[in-house]
């Protein structure tokens, strides 16, 4: 045999590896996750807080709403729908256009924060900036909304009333999609009613840390204790009642934006190397490279 053809590339051998190389990797083998997240342990603790804070000022707002605008919910949106229900039937409700004042309202405000948060998600960031921004954002309905409360005494006629309903259920309606954003399995911060389902389910053997039924438990007692807040600020503090939910949100979104800042607040990553195709003759696993996992929280 000449020495050129010695020194010819085995086209035919090569190929042949390639079938073996794709053989190795069975075709019904399960996928590899490339990254799974584990989140930063003090982050979440501090988020949590804040969610629960956010159900409190819900919970305040809707009670204002509905003792001092017409029984009319800002934020529980699907009893305004049952009440357009009502309405259709020829049943007695609150006034339409109170319900669609405040069914509109938030879902302009929800569509709004959609805009800002939209780039957010699966970024790996426990609580992203543009979260605290579209809660800014609502906030600031809350002070108008507390404004012109105060300029007519809290007792408005009809046409600020409307106008009053669609300021608050502008404000939930952009904290609704911005927490949504999160991710937080079952936590909206204005209903209670998946919240309270999936809390059930996890108490009946569905397979969850008790850390996070705690959260979907103090979650709905915040609810409740803003509710009666709210309730009893209607009662003795009537002018001043919308002052409670608006401070409240004004502290979530100072501290979100004092402690979810840098990258210091992203989620802890553990990535998995992907599944490499292995020849005939190779005997050697490739471990994970140390480098690929990431270090703990450590504020």
């Amino acid at each position: 045999m000449s020495s050129g053809t010695e020194l010819a590339p085995d086209v035919g051998g090569e190929q042949e590896r390639r079938r073996d190389d794709a053989a190795a990797v069975p075709r019904n083998a399960p996928r590899k996750p490339t990254v799974t997240a584990t989140e930063n342990p003090h982050a979440v603790r501090i988020r949590d807080v804040l969610l629960v804070a956010l159900t409190v000022s819900t919970g305040s707002v809707d009670a204002i709403s509905w003792l001092g605008l017409g029984k009319v919910f800002s934020a529980f949106m699907t009893g305004n729908i049952v009440f357009l229900g009502f309405r259709a039937g020829d049943a007695a409700g609150p006034s339409v256009p109170h319900v669609l004042a405040a069914v509109l309202a938030f879902a302009c405000g929800a569509a709004l924060a959609a805009r800002l948060v939209r780039h957010t998600q699966g970024d790996g960031e426990v609580w992203p900036r543009n979260v605290t921004l579209a809660l800014a954002a609502a906030l600031v309905a809350q002070a108008t909304f507390a404004i012109l409360w105060a300029a007519v005494g809290g007792d408005p006629s009809a046409g600020v009333g409307d106008l009053l309903i669609a300021l608050s259920a502008l404000a939930m309606g952009m904290q609704t999609t911005a927490i949504y954003s999160l991710g937080v399995r079952a936590l909206f911060t204005t209903a209670a009613t998946a919240t309270l389902a999936v809390l059930m389910g996890d108490v009946a053997g569905w397979s969850q840390s008790r850390g996070e039924r705690g959260r979907l438990f103090a979650a709905i007692v915040g609810l409740f204790a803003g509710a009666a807040i709210g309730a009893a600020l209607i009662v003795h503090a009537h002018t001043w009642a919308p002052l409670f939910p608006l401070a409240t949100t004004a502290l979530v979104v100072v501290t979100a934006g004092l402690a979810f800042k840098g990258p210091r607040t992203r989620r802890i990553r553990e990535s998995n190397p992907p599944v490499q195709p292995k020849h005939a003759d190779q005997q050697t696993r490739t471990k994970p490279s140390a480098s690929l996992v990431a270090q703990p929280f450590n504020p």
